[in-house]
């Protein structure tokens, strides 16, 4: 399989890169500075998430977007990035897989409470929380996209073990047999990897927590 991953140099979409490599896929790193450190393994694009065109992305049959900004005045380029690559991608075959955020996963069973809306939520996290919320919700309207959002557990943690264990849902926060919602970088590559060989989430949000 071909995937394509943008934000190939960060700290989830690196991880991603090692995974699909470590199973034999066709891996290009999409990276906007030259300079980038990447997997040796991996091709290399240098091009701009917003200068990308279809024709960049035609010969893959995933394109992952690990796309990530941090900064209060960038925060609305969660929005505006996911809607350049909806908008190239729309009415073509390729699969779009998101590296989403928990922040807009629901609390509650009827699906009423975002996690960012909780009094428990960091105050510094929900404007980021709140730009990819946004994005989210427009790319649910897509129709004639074929997209695929992975939203992590509560806890997303950047240098945690890779165990090979965890167990999936869908639009609610997880907690595993221990009350935890948590998840290692590394075993949300392999989420996203199962994810962009088995096609069980087409058009869907789903989430994964570590058991």
């Amino acid at each position: 399989m071909k995937i394509a991953v943008i934000g190939a140099s960060g700290k989830s979409g690196s991880l991603i890169v090692k995974e699909a490599i470590a199973r034999g896929h066709d891996v290009t790193a999409i990276v906007r500075n030259p300079n980038s450190h990447v997997d040796p393994n991996a091709k290399v694009l240098v091009k701009d998430l917003f200068e990308l065109t279809y024709e960049d992305l035609k010969p893959f049959d995933v394109i992952v977007d690990a796309f990530a900004t941090w900064s209060l005045e960038s925060l609305p380029q969660h929005q505006t990035s996911l809607k350049h690559l909806t908008d190239i991608l729309s009415g073509k075959p390729n699969r779009l897989l998101v590296v989403g955020g928990a922040g807009s996963l629901y609390v509650n069973p009827e699906h009423t409470i975002r996690l960012v809306d909780t009094p428990e939520f960091p105050d510094e996290f929900k404007p980021l929380a709140n730009n990819m919320a946004k994005a989210l919700d427009e790319l649910k309207k897509c129709q004639d996209v074929n997209w695929t959002y992975l939203s992590p557990a509560i806890e997303f943690i950047a240098d945690g073990a890779r165990t090979g264990r965890y167990k999936a849902g869908g639009e609610q926060a997880l907690f595993n047999s221990q009350g935890q919602s948590q998840i290692s970088y590394a075993d949300y590559a392999i989420a996203m990897i199962d994810e962009a060989e088995n096609a069980k989430h087409i058009k869907q949000r789903f989430t994964v927590v570590a058991e």
